[in-house]
Order: structure tokens, then sequence, then C-alpha cells
């Protein structure tokens, strides 16, 4: 795997389990990114694990789309992981590490850009037509928005 193209760091004031059990839910994505709106999950009811396939769904402005996802690393507390493809290409990868800091826990969301090579240009030229400008800094930003979202949820979950 690359290196992440962008990484975007909060603490939270909740533990490492209950924020991975916010995040790993991928269907609730959408309460909190301004750019996922959520996800249909295949997989049998309870944690994803590991090879757990399922469909993101997105939207920016009118354009609406979804993806093909697959669960790459799946260690509640610590980390999750999953890819994105546009079968048969693959997109990115998201990331996300839990570290415990004193009572509180510093999440952070790591974006990679997969899309290179040939076939990445094209990608990269169609995905302007939805999103123009930088990706890396339209992500950078939606992963501030998402995070800072996600913090007020788990935060306020706890009192």
């Amino acid at each position: 795997m690359s290196e992440p193209t962008v990484t975007e760091s909060i603490r939270i004031d909740a533990p490492a389990e209950v924020i991975y059990d916010l995040v790993a839910d991928v269907a609730r994505m959408g309460e909190w990114s301004p750019e996922a709106t959520g996800a249909r999950v295949s997989a049998p009811s309870g944690s994803l694990q590991v090879g757990d396939r399922f469909t993101g769904t997105n939207k920016h402005g009118l354009a609406r789309w979804s993806t093909q996802c697959t669960v790459t690393e799946a260690e509640r507390g610590k980390s999750f992981e999953f890819t994105v493809a546009v079968k048969p290409f693959k997109i990115s990868t998201w990331r996300y590490e839990f570290a415990a800091d004193g009572d509180a826990t510093i999440v952070t969301e790591h974006w990679t850009d997969e899309r290179d090579g040939a076939r990445g240009v094209v990608i990269k030229g169609l995905g302007q037509v939805f999103i123009p400008g930088s990706r890396p800094d339209h992500n950078r930003r939606n992963m501030q928005t998402t995070l800072t979202n996600l913090k007020a949820f788990a935060e306020a979950a706890q009192k």
C-alpha cells in the first residue's frame, strides 16, 4: 500500500472501543461525513471483519454514486481499514487508527489515493467532473468535518 495522501487527527473524550464501533458501523457514516451518506452491508449482523464487503454511498452536490468496499483490517479499538473500488478499478484506501490518550482517544483518519498509472489518469479526469479541483484538499476538508462531527457525537453519547 502507498503512503497516505491525507492524514487528519482529533482527540475525542471517549474510549477507543466506543469510537471504533461508530466508525466500523459504516451504514452510519452519513451521520458525520459531508460526502459519505452511508453504506449497504451484505455481511451478517455484527461487526465487519476482514474480507467483508459493503457498498458505500456518497453524494456531492447533485451527484450521487456508490462504490464497492472491502474491509482489509478490523481490530476493535485499534484500527479499521477498507479499500474502495469502482469495479474493476481500485480507487482508494481509508484507514482509521485509535490510540489511547489518558481517558480520551486520538483518532487518526488516513486517505490513500490508489488511482495510479494510465487508468488512474482517466479515473482522476472523470472525478473532476463531479468534484473539480484538488481531491486531496477536498478530502482533507471533509475529513476535518467528519472527525469534528464524530467527536461531537461520541462525546455527547458519553454524558
